[in-house]
């Protein structure tokens, strides 16, 4: 029975990836999941898998810095977003690769080759000067991990919400609303956590209780008392601009 490893710092995304490959290779037999590059080099050399499902963007280590300690013990399977030089790499290469959010019939194509591999016994691929390439095209050394994905409740419902869908975040006591173009759910993490793992470049803090997507800003306004407004596109709601964060549209 072939053995297997999952890595992903979003427990969602390794929850749906362990889903799919139920369906597609219910004979695979998952042996642990790590949450971030340096978990995943572990959970290798002590579980010894066949194969290691491992996420590109984790903290801690990154998922081409845990595959290069990882070495031949393994073979590996990337998972990224639609990163375009990731895909050329992997595509030119002898790597695997899923797409995230895992597509069944996608993942059912990556299965066939690793089963393929397996029956050979091929020996794992070394990957030293692909990975070392791949990371200076994709600046994976010089940019932090940031979230790229928010678990939500709506109603009964659990969501994944792609944080460029998101409009802004505002918190109160005790919950922190996610408000996207066509719904708004709800998540218990507050806005002072949510700034530490957003990329500040797309997330602007306007209030300490407040998060707004700044490709979602329509515009400034101020009203009849002085204060300064951020109106959203597409919505009516405008959100109060702090006086500590004014700064940000001097040149709006």
């Amino acid at each position: 029975m072939p053995t297997a490893i999952i890595a992903d710092d979003e427990r969602m995304m390794r929850d749906q990836l362990r889903s799919r490959l139920e369906q597609v290779w219910p004979e695979l037999e998952i042996l642990a999941e790590a949450k971030n590059g340096e978990e995943a080099i572990h959970m290798v050399a002590t579980h010894q898998p066949d194969l290691i499902f491992l996420d590109i963007r984790m903290p801690v280590k990154t998922g081409l810095e845990a595959a290069k300690e990882i070495g031949n013990q393994a073979h590996v399977v990337f998972i990224t977003a639609y990163d375009q030089y990731a895909i050329e790499a992997f595509d030119q290469g002898a790597v695997d690769y899923v797409l995230k959010p895992a597509d069944v019939e996608r993942l059912g194509r990556t299965v066939a080759r690793l089963k393929a591999r397996l029956s050979v016994a091929s020996s794992p691929t070394d990957m030293s000067a692909m990975l070392s390439q791949l990371a200076k095209q994709m600046g994976i050394a010089a940019k932090p991990s940031y979230l790229q994905w928010i678990q939500a409740s709506i109603g009964q419902e659990l969501r994944l919400i792609p944080v460029e869908e998101i409009l802004f975040f505002q918190s109160d006591e005790k919950y922190t609303r996610v408000q996207t173009a066509s719904y708004e759910a709800l998540i218990r993490k507050p806005v002072r956590d949510l700034c530490e793992e957003l990329d500040p470049a797309l997330f602007w803090q306007i209030h300490r209780s407040t998060l707004v997507n700044a490709k979602a800003i329509a515009g400034v306004v101020r009203d009849m008392r002085g204060r300064h407004l951020v109106q959203i596109k597409g919505l009516t709601e405008k959100l109060e601009v702090s006086r500590s964060f004014v700064h940000l549209f001097k040149q709006m």
